[in-house]
């Protein structure tokens, strides 16, 4: 399989200082960036062995999991931290831009577009996120191939940290449902199910479509590329950088994420605690799980709600 990553890089150490790419310190974010590079390649590419300690022989490992992969890195304006990381000149490609910073997910999308019909999924992330699942790509194809393209499964992002209230959080909690109501309705079909490995995984549509990223099969790629919004550059979903990453795919598909009870299902790393740091403080800490919202769940549930077994093919859901 060939997968292309695209990952928008941006860093001004005169910044304001308010995120990580505008400090003046540029450790924290040259580590993230080489954390997030280098998994992708110890994840997902061929280059992967197992020591035969008897033989003093290093031999092939995950030849069923690895794959031809390609990483182009966007940046805008001279300012990333490229030169800088600690990986060979041909671990990536360099694409330069001249667009606004916060417009580099954009320009990524074009990339991704130049490229169609290359590649058998095409992805992007930001450049503070890890990828720790080695079948992140067993699973998605799983996913689509019993509830067809239409549907797309985004990982929960979560931070960790060895000190605070709680070592891990997921961050992309719920938004005001106002927020996303005029771009999908997550009524219509709430919630998937499937059984794996003889445990039922729920899937619900969510009202935080946004992960910083997103991974799609060709025929997914192709098709929102061919929808007349495409590269259209709107930014009306919270805002330039929330609107890159996420305003064209909900568009386009019905997003679910694994449900809170196994959001480990699929799952992404934001490096830092930029918000694991804000519970107790600005976030309370509950002890017991907030209730659901039942109307809203419910409806969509009792109406839509599809039962996703491995031992069949059940017809799939297209738009």
């Amino acid at each position: 399989m060939r997968i292309l990553f695209t990952i928008a890089h941006f860093f001004n150490p005169e910044g304001s200082g308010k995120h990580g790419s505008l400090r003046k310190d540029p450790q924290t974010r040259r580590i993230a960036l080489t954390t997030c590079l280098t998994a992708l390649r110890a994840l997902y590419a061929k280059s992967q062995y197992i020591i035969d300690i008897s033989r003093y022989q290093a031999t092939p490992a995950n030849q069923n999991h690895s794959h031809d992969i390609d990483i182009i890195v966007c940046t805008t304006k001279g300012f990333h931290l490229l030169s800088q990381i600690p990986l060979p000149s041909d671990f990536l490609m360099h694409h330069s831009t001249n667009v606004e910073p916060m417009l580099l997910g954009f320009e990524c999308q074009e990339v991704m577009k130049s490229c169609l019909g290359k590649y058998d999924y095409y992805c992007y992330l930001e450049d503070d996120l890890i990828l720790h699942d080695p079948w992140l790509f067993v699973k998605l194809n799983w996913f689509n191939h019993h509830t067809g393209n239409g549907n797309l499964l985004q990982p929960n992002r979560y931070e960790v940290s060895p000190l605070g209230a709680i070592p891990k959080a997921y961050i992309d909690g719920d938004l005001k449902p106002e927020i996303t109501a005029k771009f999908q309705n997550i009524r219509e079909q709430y919630q998937l199910k499937g059984k794996i490995m003889e445990k039922v995984i729920a899937f619900n549509r969510t009202l935080n479509p946004h992960s910083g990223c997103y991974f799609l099969n060709a025929e997914q790629m192709k098709k929102w590329a061919s929808k007349p919004y495409f590269l259209d550059r709107d930014t009306s979903f919270i805002g330039p950088l929330e609107s890159a990453a996420t305003l064209g795919i909900m568009q386009t598909f019905k997003i679910y994420k694994p449900a809170a009870a196994d959001a480990s299902f699929l799952e992404i790393q934001h490096f830092g605690t930029t918000f694991l740091s804000l519970i107790d403080n600005q976030i309370k800490l509950l002890q017991e799980q907030a209730p659901v919202n039942e109307k809203t769940q419910n409806e969509g549930t009792n109406q839509v709600e599809k039962e996703v077994k491995t031992e069949t093919n059940p017809e799939k859901n297209e738009e």
